[in-house]
């Protein structure tokens, strides 16, 4: 059994490496917001078109926008291939609790409803492939909190036209409350990203333990894995 179980801690470490990125990018974008909003707060500063600090902190901005795009579509890749791996360390452990098909893995994310509750039916099923058989449960307040940091912060960046609002804005008014609506949805994106991190790395490690101590499990149960 032991032979039949991959521990993915490598793509752990692209997962958290990848999240982590998203993270910093999202605080620098916050950053370039709040000093573009302190900028709009006081007289716009006349002068050449190079030397505008205004011009100069909007193309940091919209720059690091970018990047935070990019890298938000990098790191949901990389949180799905650990996913992926994971479910094979507890198929060996609990097969029969895995819920769902393995194809949700991947629907599981972009179907309307299903995206508000499969995703964590997988991780709920993970979790309780990790603990020992007598004291399986399904679910833990650390993962409620982490699927409502990501439900909240996915459904703000769905719902919000911040971004379309700013590049409309015609007054700085208009300007200065799309940014505040940016500056709200990077810190709970940054807050999702932060718990995904941590569910992550404690999900690992309780399946780890639990491939560890499974062979003497079975053996002393006379069990046998295919």
């Amino acid at each position: 059994m032991a032979g039949a179980v991959r521990l993915p801690r490598g793509q752990a470490w692209f997962a958290c490496g990848a999240l982590a990125a998203f993270a910093l990018v999202t605080v620098a974008a916050g950053l370039a917001a709040w000093h573009k909003y302190q900028l709009l707060v006081g007289p716009l500063t006349p002068g050449p078109y190079v030397d505008n600090p205004l011009v100069e902190v909007d193309t940091y901005f919209r720059n690091l926008m970018g990047w935070r795009t990019g890298l938000l579509l990098v790191a949901l890749l990389q949180f799905s291939i650990w996913l992926a791996n994971m479910r094979d360390v507890a198929d060996v452990l609990w097969r029969q609790g895995q819920r769902r098909r393995r194809a949700w893995l991947v629907f599981g994310w972009v179907i309307p409803v299903a995206q508000l509750f499969v995703p964590k039916m997988f991780v709920n099923d993970l979790w309780a492939a990790s603990q020992p058989e007598p004291q399986r449960r399904r679910g833990h307040p650390l993962l409620t909190a982490w699927w409502l940091s990501v439900l909240v912060a996915a459904n703000a960046y769905a719902f919000s036209d911040a971004s379309k609002d700013l590049k409309k804005a015609v007054t700085t008014t208009q300007a200065r409350h799309a940014l505040r609506q940016i500056m709200i949805s990077d810190g709970l994106d940054i807050c999702a990203a932060a718990l995904s991190i941590v569910v992550l790395w404690q999900l690992t490690r309780r399946l780890e333990r639990a491939a560890a101590i499974a062979p003497a499990e079975v053996w002393a149960t006379g069990q046998t894995t295919s």
